[in-house]
């Protein structure tokens, strides 16, 4: 019973996540074009923390292009990677 309730729970989580971040396909497909363009010019002068961050604000941007563009998370997610690396450089 407990393996068909978590199942049933991840189903749930996917079609919420579809509502939101649209189809997973076409959002890996937008994701990855986005992080092609960012290294084809370049990230030898940038940090781990730069580098992930630009890549999740990616992610995020090709989750606003694919999905819904009005969902509050993926705009203040982009804030908060981009806030990360700032507060990084202060130090």
């Amino acid at each position: 019973m407990r393996k068909a309730s978590l199942s049933n729970n991840l189903e749930k989580t996917l079609k919420d996540r579809q509502q939101t971040h649209g189809d997973f396909e076409s959002h890996a497909l937008i994701s990855q074009s986005l992080k092609s363009v960012l290294w084809a010019h370049g990230k030898e002068n940038l940090s781990s923390n730069q580098r992930e961050a630009l890549e999740m604000i990616c992610h995020k941007i090709a989750r606003i292009l694919n999905g819904n563009p009005n969902t509050h998370d993926h705009w203040h997610d982009i804030a908060g990677y981009a806030t990360l690396v700032a507060k990084e450089l202060e130090k």
